[in-house]
This record gives structure tokens, sequence and C-alpha cells, in this order.
């Protein structure tokens, strides 16, 4: 038996993550939902700089924040994937109050 330590370094879960918090497919995720909604504020709020700028960071910052964080952990595609695989195998179960005996 050998009494040999091993310690694990605090960053060991940081791999594959940026700023070790969020998956990058996550990161992905997120950018690909906000940069649409930048440029239709950008592009079509009839208002001035200032003022748009503010709008556009009040939608931006939850939808962006939404795709960094995903649902239950996990990234918003695979959650969407996990949620059809059920939708699509899901049986309809119905009763109608009656049962028979033999």
């Amino acid at each position: 038996m050998s009494n040999e330590t091993y310690y694990i370094p605090t960053n060991f879960t940081d791999a594959g993550r940026v700023m070790g918090l969020f998956g990058l497919r996550n990161l992905i995720e997120a950018v690909v939902l906000t940069l649409p909604i930048l440029y239709l504020c950008l592009a079509f709020v009839p208002l001035s700089m200032t003022p748009k700028i503010i709008v556009t960071l009040t939608v931006l910052v939850p939808v962006g924040g939404f795709g960094l964080i995903g649902i239950n952990g996990d990234s918003l595609t695979r959650w969407l994937g996990s949620w059809w695989r059920w939708r699509k195998g899901r049986r309809l179960i119905t009763y109608r109050g009656e049962c028979t005996k033999k």
C-alpha cells in the first residue's frame, strides 16, 4: 500500500469553458441568439443613440444570459433535442372510467 497524496488543482473543471463558467457551446448559442436581436434593435428602433443602446441592452442581456446559462445545466440546443425526442416518443394514455372483469 502506498500513502501517496495526489493534489487536484482548483481549475481542473475549467477545461473547455469560457471564463471558467460557461461552456463553449453555450457561448456560441448565446452569440447566435443575440446577434440578430442586436441588428434588429440598432437598425429599426426609432430613437436617438442613448435610448437605443438602453433598449438594446435591456433586451440583449436577458437573452444572452439565458443562452449562456442554458436549461438545467444543458445547452439550449441539447435541451431542445431532448425535449423533441420526448415529445415524439410519448404516448397518449386515455382512461374511460370503465373496467372489465373476466
